[in-house]
């Protein structure tokens, strides 16, 4: 696996992780395999995404799902740029100091949305902890352009924690999304060395506003295994997210992007997703995606449909 490097006067992607010394790189298991892509379909969305000059976390935090995904025109777009403040060691998303906010960007994801004709569209972001309100507006505006252009598109956004951004949360709450989802990414123990500039509590407070703002929003949270993480801990991870209401669970296996980033401490194998799936449908989420590919975007909108479908279930 190759390390970036900074080359031909280039910046390096990973300028922060320069320093670092190189981590083990496992041999991937054959569970973890997949083609690479090169179908028609992959190529046709490649050219609706550069001809509008959108970033994708398909490509930007590379994605091992971006072959089946793009296959069937479904693209996760990732704006406010492709550049974030901060530098999780398990991210892939290069670092430094973003540019200003494209004021035309939103428009050009609902462009985007209706070429591909996505009937259920995913929307993320990198960190811009630059922002005063770490770029809620923005996400918000996307939000609206969606609505606009594409009034049959249902939409989910996967935010940032706002750590610390007065009112974020509730400026894209406002917005209606359909979906809200923020990923824990880990359990608690691991956050200074995987996720250091978020904090645990304030990422499920953030989901269990949201809930206390629209309750009849659907919200939805993720963490990655293989990071050294102990089964107790997942566990708890489940039980704090059912105490903040949260809807939707994925848990999916880390992969390691260059030797600078976190090691991959254990390929967890298929049947242990399966056992994390049952106990989280036990403990009352409404819908569980548990496997080594799994991803928060991921069949999105067919989870999406699922999803309502489980809720409609309870009320009768």
């Amino acid at each position: 696996m190759a390390v970036v490097l900074d080359i031909a006067g280039k910046p390096a992607r990973h300028p922060e992780k320069a320093g670092r010394p190189d981590t083990p790189a496992a041999k991937k298991p054959d569970w973890i395999r997949v083609k690479a892509p090169v179908s028609k379909g992959f190529l046709e969305t490649q050219q609706i995404v550069r001809s509008n000059g959108l970033h994708t976390v398909c490509e930007e935090a590379g994605c091992p799902n971006i072959g089946e995904c793009w296959e069937k025109k479904h693209a996760t777009f990732m704006v406010m740029g492709d550049t974030c403040t901060r530098a999780c060691a398990f991210c892939n998303v290069k670092t430094g100091l973003p540019g200003p906010l494209d004021p035309a960007e939103p428009i050009r994801v609902a462009e985007a949305t209706a070429k591909l004709g996505l009937a259920h569209v995913v929307v993320t972001s990198v960190d811009r902890d630059d922002l005063d309100d770490g770029g809620a507006g923005h996400f918000a505006e996307v939000i609206r352009a969606i609505r606009t252009r594409c009034k049959a598109t249902t939409i989910e956004v996967l935010t940032p924690d706002f750590l610390r951004k007065q009112g974020a949360v509730e400026t894209v709450v406002a917005a209606r999304p359909d979906v809200f989802n923020h990923n824990l990414e880990t359990v608690p123990s691991k956050y200074l060395t995987v996720r250091p500039g978020a904090r645990y509590f304030a990422s499920i407070r953030l989901l269990q506003r949201v809930k206390e703002i629209d309750p009849a929003m659907f919200t939805k949270s993720g963490i990655m295994v293989g990071l050294g993480e102990q089964r107790n801990e997942i566990l708890q991870v489940m039980d704090d997210l059912r105490s903040a209401d949260v809807d939707f669970l994925t848990i999916g296996q880390y992969l390691q992007p260059t030797r600078k980033h976190h090691e991959v401490v254990r390929f967890v194998p298929p049947d242990e997703f399966k056992a994390y799936e049952a106990i989280a449908y036990a403990k009352g989420f409404h819908m569980v995606s548990a496997s080594p590919l799994t991803r928060s975007s991921h069949h999105a909108g067919e989870d999406f449909a699922r999803l309502k479908a489980a809720r409609i279930a309870l009320t009768r």
